[in-house]
Order: C-alpha cells, then structure tokens, then sequence
C-alpha cells in the first residue's frame, strides 16, 4: 500500500512533525511528492501530492496565506514545510490559514532532505504496483488454467466474478452464453457495464460486469481468453456439423438400412425411437456463416447438420414447439446478420420419419417466408425422399423447354403455367391476375403443351407439370 501521511509521520529517522491542527487527510494515500519554491505552482499539481516547500517566497503573512489557498484549490493532501534554510520555523499565518483550510502541515527539520521524503513515498508506490502486477498476473494463470484444465467459458466466468466480486453475463447476439446466477437478470446499461469480445463478427458477443466492481485490468485479460475460446468453439461446431451432415446425408438418400441408420443417428445424438423434427435454415447470402453460427440457448440440446448449404437442426419434439423454436431460430440469425429463411418439418420417428421430416422442411423453405410451418405429408414430399425416383430428370424434362423458351424470347409460359395451376385451372382468373386477354392465356397453354407434350388441360397432365414445378422449386431453394 501507497504510504499516507500519518504513516510518514511515524519514520522516526525523518523527525517530522505535525505542526497545525488539520489532520482529516492524515489516512489518505499520497499520491506523489511534489518539491516547489513557486508562488504558485497549481499547475503542476494533480491533486493528492505532499508539497514539499522551503517558504523562500512566502515572506509576509498575505503570500503565506495566499500560498496555502492555492494549494487547497488544487487539491493538495498536506504542505512540508522545511525550517532551517528561509524560515527557522513555520510561520503562524500559513499554519492559521492550513488549520482553517483542513490542510495538515508537516515541520520537516534541515537535516531531513525532501529527496529522503521523496524516495519513500516512491518506493511505498513501486512496492504496491509490484504487488498488485503480482497479483494481476495469479489472476491471469487462474483464468488460462480454468481454460486449459476443461473448464470451459463457465469455469473461467465464474472465477472472474469471484475476482470483481459481481456477477457475470456473458452474451452472444439473442444467447446468454453465462449467467453467474439465476439472479442475474437481463443486464441493463444503468446497472450493467459492457465489455465487447471481438470475435471476428460485428457485435458478436459482449461481457457484462454488474455494478459496482473494480477492474485492475483482470477484465482486458478475459475478454481476450473468452474470444480466443470462442473462436475455438466455432470451429469446433463447423467439424461436428460437417460429420453430422454426412450422417443425415445419407439417411435422406435412403442409402442405409434402417438398423444401420438408427445406429448411426445415435452415434451424433439423434435418437430415433422419439419422434423428431428438422428445421431447416436456407441462406443464399450467408450460408458459409451457418457452419459455425451458434442457436440459441432453446436448441442447445439439438443435433445440428450441414446438408449441402443448409444448416439442419433436429429437435426431439411432438411438433407442438417446432414453431416457437423456428421462430427463435429465426431471430437468432437475423441478430448473427444471417438473412435466412427457417422451414419445418414434421414430426416422426424412425429414420425414414426423419428424412420426410427433412424434405417436408425443404418444401416448406421454398415458400420464401422468413418461417415456414410444415404442411400435411404432401406426395411431393414423399417423391422428394424417395432416391432412385428420377425427379430432377423429370422436372428438367416438363420444364426445361418452357424455361429456355422464356429465356430466348422474354415469355412469360413458366410463369403463367404456374399462375395457372395455383388458380386451380380457371383461365378467368388467370388473365384477370396477369391483366391479359383471355385468348392470350388459351394460347399460352397451348404453347406450353406443344413445348412439354403435357397438356394443362388434362388432369394427369396437369399432376406431372405441378410436380415437376414443385421439384423445380425445392431444387432451386
């Protein structure tokens, strides 16, 4: 600890001696040691100093007076004043004024040099900075230990809060990551003080200390230990999601047989006796983001996958969450700055109950909507989870002329195809909806006849166009 006047007071070997009254700052630390023979020497003062002075300019009671003042205004702890060489002792009228000001003042007698004052008071703060590195540097091992032993961000956590003695939260967009205690609360700028973690992503991830605390410089030390471990985990979720993908790659192209695919989802934590769904994330924009995005706190008992470039997470579920979860989800990676559109499965067990849960999702992501709840089990669905049926052949066969047909001459048939089937085959509707005449649409559909050999107008026709356009759909997703 810094030395305070009264313990400056008891160096015999210094024989000093308070001379006035004014002893309210005696327990305060000193700062540092200030030597002047100025009449006025605030500006080189900070506040908290020792002012060491002879008096040399201080010779009549006004200066004297005047002097004590100006060290009042700028803060000083106590005045030293030397005898022997301008006074032979301490004038009455600056111990008066000190006395009135609450200012001690110290007799320091000729043989005592101020450098003697000086060199203990800068030894006092040498010793004190050196224990208090010693101690910032037994924090920073107890923190990189609690690290490197297996403890994880929630080890390392709460030794920080044991060492501010204050709670704890630890926030990663919409996910608390660490709470120090149920009592936490969500962390407010008027109680809370954050503390950004760069991890690479704007915003990503944020510290909060609750007031009042005090850092001695611990906090820089954690917050580069969470970010460093952060990082580790985002790798660590991009290897496991890529092996759970080749896993749930296979189970959707139905290439295992049923034991061996049960055995199989167990091994990454996908229990298939219970009845599961999938949420799916699509993002055209940010799907290299999804391999490693964290979910929120919701899923954190959920399998994840890469398929491709869609982020699979399977929940244990009866279905009756999925869309409150979806929606979270949701909301998670808008936070994360990942636009990505959430399609829901339904909810089955088994493997095969898995991979329709899989294709309902992707059928329902194709509807565009920023969370897509799954519709009943749809025969394009069904088709969709059924590898050896030649969907994409048959799409590009039903489609392919109409798309190039578009593309070579600025139609609109694929377009019109659709309306039309969504309007259930009413040609009314169709040009009312597309502001054409009705002859326009009849001849449109006998364009698309001649171009695909199917005939919009016939029932089992019309079926294999509306597959194909839904195959079309899901493929492009």
């Amino acid at each position: 600890m810094a030395l305070t006047l009264a313990e400056l007071l008891n160096h015999a070997d210094l024989g000093l001696r308070l001379a006035g009254s004014a002893t309210a700052t005696l327990r305060e630390e000193i700062r540092w040691v200030a030597v002047t023979e100025l009449e006025d020497p605030a500006q080189f003062l900070t506040g908290g100093e020792l002012v060491l002075t002879t008096g040399v300019r201080q010779r009549t009671a006004i200066e004297q007076r005047r002097f004590v003042r100006v060290l009042r205004r700028a803060g000083a702890l106590g005045i030293g004043f030397g005898v022997g060489l301008g006074h032979d002792e301490i004038p009455p009228a600056l111990i008066a004024e000190a006395n009135r000001w609450g200012v001690p003042v110290i007799e320091v007698p000729y043989r005592t040099p101020f450098m003697a004052i000086g060199k203990l008071v800068a030894d006092s703060h040498s010793a004190d900075h050196y224990a208090s590195l010693e101690r910032l540097i037994g924090a920073h091992q107890v923190l990189a230990r609690s690290l490197l032993t297996g403890g994880g961000l929630h080890e390392l956590l709460k030794h920080l809060g044991t060492m501010l003695h204050t709670e704890i939260i630890l926030t990663q967009f919409t996910a608390q990551l660490y709470a120090s205690g149920p009592e936490a609360g969500t962390p407010t700028m008027d109680r809370w003080v954050p503390y950004p973690v760069p991890t690479g992503r704007r915003d990503a991830c944020t510290l909060w200390a609750k007031k009042p605390f005090e850092d001695t410089g611990i906090i820089s030390y954690a917050q580069n230990l969470i970010s460093i471990e952060l990082n580790n985990l985002t790798k660590q979720r991009q290897s496991q999601r890529a092996l759970a993908g080749q896993v749930i790659n296979d189970v959707v192209r139905g290439t295992l047989e049923a034991e061996e695919a049960s055995r199989r989802l167990a091994a990454i934590g996908v229990n298939s006796t219970k009845r599961n769904v999938v949420l799916l994330a699509e993002s055209a924009a940010h799907h290299k983001n999804l391999r490693g995005a964290t979910l929120p706190a919701a899923l954190d008992g959920a399998v994840t996958a890469m398929l491709d470039r869609d982020l699979a997470v399977v929940v244990e579920d009866d279905g009756a969450a999925a869309p409150k979860l979806g929606r979270l989800l949701s909301d998670h990676l808008t936070e994360a700055g990942i636009h990505a559109t959430i399609g829901i499965g339904g909810a089955y067990t088994k493997p095969n109950g898995l991979r329709w849960s899989y294709f309902e999702a992707k059928d329902a992501a194709a509807r565009g909507l920023e969370v897509n709840e799954p519709e009943r089990l749809s025969i394009t669905s069904l088709l969709l989870a059924s590898e050896d049926v030649p969907l994409a052949d048959m799409a590009g066969e039903a489609i392919g002329p109409l798309a190039r047909f578009d593309r070579q001459h600025g139609a609109e048939l694929v377009h019109t195809l659709e309306t039309y089937l969504t309007l259930n085959g009413s040609v009314a509707q169709v040009a009312e909806q597309l502001n054409l005449h009705r002859n326009t649409v009849r001849y449109r559909l006998g364009q698309i006849a001649e171009l695909t050999g199917y005939d919009p107008a016939v029932t089992a026709d019309r079926v294999q166009l509306y597959l194909a356009l839904a195959v079309r759909k899901v493929a492009k997703a």
